[in-house]
């Protein structure tokens, strides 16, 4: 048996744990424990962390998880983590085509397209972008085409909340500097009390996008589905792309559509790269966690 499995979508690498080999929650503090499993230098290295499933697996009921950042800090519902974690029950729990996964951000629906390929689709539902669900309360009413300003600059920004808070930054051209420049003080804005994770999105055209990425708990990310999503949702919003359209991210590219209600779901590849078990000492580490 292995204490952990980690899969990547596009470089977003994550760790699934199973509370039957190591159960993170019941330690003294799940999200050190997180933090020291992330660790690039002294763990094993991720995005990340899926634990689960807690509780029994049963035919046509939720599989519940949760999900850490590398920081520690509890997300929400990470589009990438979910695919990931589907093809997760299918290849090692017995887990069929369809799942339905449960997170703090509710019950979403998982579709492995492509068992061979590990193409896998998501329906990450409607977004909100109403300032109370971002949260962002200094900016009230929808979050759409707002000023906000920023390290001596005036951006234009869309707000929403998919399962997680996002900022989408229209600009004419993006890079990996520009985030990690704005990124950080865009995540850690006082507009943004539950801090917020940040797309800049250069639209191609109307059927394609490319964005670059800071999350609120990871930093400089390679790919984000939720984010994927988010920027889509605001472009759409805005009126700046059509209903199909592909995202262009660092670590590659996803496809999504909108459907008429704003519904958004997003499809791509994942797989597989390591099952692994954890040294004695290690372990020692995790439980004396605090």
């Amino acid at each position: 048996m292995h204490d952990f499995m980690k899969y990547q979508a596009l470089g977003n690498d994550y760790l699934v744990v199973d509370p039957l080999r190591i159960d993170l929650l019941g330690l003294p503090s799940a999200p050190t424990a997180a933090r020291l499993l992330c660790d690039r230098h002294r763990g094993i290295g991720a995005d990340g962390v899926l634990v689960g499933p807690l509780g029994a697996v049963r035919a046509g009921e939720p599989v519940v998880l949760r999900t850490f950042n590398p920081d520690g800090s509890p997300c929400g519902r990470s589009a990438n983590g979910l695919r990931i974690f589907a093809l997760y029950l299918s290849q090692h729990r017995g887990g069929g085509r369809d799942v339905v996964l449960r997170t703090h951000a509710g019950d979403t629906a998982v579709r492995i397209d492509d068992p061979a390929t590990g193409l896998v689709r998501v329906d990450m539902g409607r977004p909100s972008f109403e300032a109370a669900d971002v949260p962002a309360p200094d900016l009230p009413g929808p979050v759409v085409d707002r000023v906000l300003e920023v390290s001596g600059r005036r951006l234009r920004v869309t707000c929403l909340n998919n399962g997680n808070p996002h900022t989408v930054v229209p600009l004419p051209e993006v890079s990996a500097a520009l985030a990690q420049e704005l990124g950080p003080a865009i995540a850690g804005h006082p507009a943004f009390p539950e801090r917020t994770n940040v797309q800049f999105l250069r639209v191609l055209d109307r059927g394609t996008v490319e964005i670059e990425i800071w999350e609120r708990g990871a930093g400089y990310t390679l790919a984000s589905g939720a984010g994927a999503c988010a920027a889509v949702s605001a472009a759409h919003v805005l009126g700046l792309v059509d209903r199909a359209v592909r995202v262009r991210m660092p670590g590659g590219d996803v496809g999504t559509t909108v459907d008429p209600r704003g519904a958004v779901t997003l499809a791509g590849v994942v797989e597989q790269v390591a099952a692994g078990t954890l040294a004695p000492m290690f372990l020692d580490r995790l439980g004396a966690a605090a």
